[in-house]
């Protein structure tokens, strides 16, 4: 069998597969990428047992087809110090030796064969399924990886959320200190159906779409999602089990309103937060009308630090103690000139929202505040 790829090509598609591959695989076939070539097609397959993630690429010159898995880190070592030019491989499925010819050279080496590799059950007709814009998809799991959990005891925050109801798609994640939830109104579904997407796949997601990726389709089931993006798919496990109500915890009526320029307000924390107790990052807010007082202090060290930005508020003035590390994820994750934060009282959950939310869609999250000592 032999066929002919371009390096650069090859190369960045084994960039993203490899991200896949576990260190620490229970098989030894799984250190491997799954080459399948027929119909003028180079399929390739990575896999850690509970993700799956395939591409495929269109062959120029092709002849005989046929299966075989190569060594990842062979593979990859040996065309990523290659500048853009053809590949000739020639494979002998008889013993797995492989050929690849390229501009000044050849590299010889054996391949295994690919009776060996598992092969994955799709996810079944008839399951839930769910088209969005690729662009979408990547900026809400962008958006929402922060504020997902390490938690032992309760898996399914340790994901991503979807939520398909009557009213909209929401993309939620929380780690119970902080919360964010991307809604689109434009997807629903008189049958409502949801599922927590754990992070390494939502995180290999997030690799592979871009805003121009076009659409793509989520069909799931209670176990696992089949995404179907046009460069590939991407085959995973689901985390089991119940989330939480995320919309009882989001408050309906702060009346506060502070109104700010989100990259000034941004800045000045990460300014006052070196000045922080280390073990609580506890920055304090003193809002008046038209103006907000960033604090921060560590009596430890004796250091100490103030500023002021200028910002709109409506509401009575307020003393609101914030963990500046947990502000300055939500407030880095937004993209909106002006942040709008509602505000309540010194004890309850501030909502920080983009002032002006996308067509068809919004952008919530929530943070809890910390106790101040006055």
């Amino acid at each position: 069998m032999k066929f002919t790829i371009s390096s650069s090509t090859l190369n960045n598609r084994l960039q993203t597969l490899s991200k896949v591959i576990s260190s620490k695989n229970s098989l030894a076939i799984l250190d491997c990428f799954l080459f399948e070539v027929s119909d003028n097609q180079l399929s390739i397959t990575a896999s850690d047992n509970e993700n799956v993630m395939k591409t495929a690429l269109t062959l120029d010159e092709v002849d005989g087809e046929g299966s075989f898995c190569v060594p990842n880190r062979t593979i990859l070592d040996s065309v990523k110090e290659l500048a853009d030019q053809p590949l000739y491989f020639e494979v002998n499925t008889d013993d797995f030796s492989i050929k690849i010819g390229y501009q000044n050279g050849v590299y010889n080496f054996t391949a295994q064969s690919a009776e060996a590799y598992p092969r994955f059950q799709s996810v079944p007709d008839g399951s839930t399924v769910i088209t969005i814009d690729g662009g979408i998809l990547n900026e809400s799991i962008s958006r929402s990886l922060f504020a997902t959990a390490q938690d032992e005891l309760r898996p399914v925050m340790n994901g991503i959320y979807f939520d398909l109801t009557p009213e909209c798609l929401a993309i939620v994640a929380s780690d119970g200190h902080k919360l964010v939830r991307n809604r689109n109104f434009n997807i629903k579904s008189e049958v409502p159906a949801s599922f927590v997407l754990p992070k390494k796949p939502a995180t290999l997601l997030r690799t592979v779409l871009t805003k121009d990726s076009g659409d793509v389709v989520i069909k799931f089931d209670s176990r696992s999602a089949e995404v179907r993006y046009p460069d590939g798919m991407l085959l995973c496990r689901l985390i089991e089990g119940k989330y939480p109500n995320y919309n009882s915890v989001i408050p309906e009526d702060n009346p506060c309103q502070l109104t700010i320029d989100r990259l000034s307000l941004l800045g000045a924390i990460r300014r006052v937060l070196p000045f922080a107790t280390v073990s609580t990052q506890l920055i304090r807010f003193h809002i008046t009308n038209g103006s907000l007082k960033l604090s921060s202090e560590d009596l430890e060290f004796n250091t100490s630090a103030v500023e002021s930005v200028n910002c709109e508020y409506q509401g009575q003035p307020m003393d609101i103690g914030f963990k500046g590390s947990a502000l300055t994820e939500i407030l880095s994750n937004l993209v909106s000139d002006e942040v709008t934060i509602l505000l309540a009282d010194p004890s309850r959950a501030g909502i920080v929202k983009p002032s002006v939310q996308t067509d068809g869609g919004d952008v919530v999250m929530l943070i809890m505040p910390m106790l101040l000592n006055d």
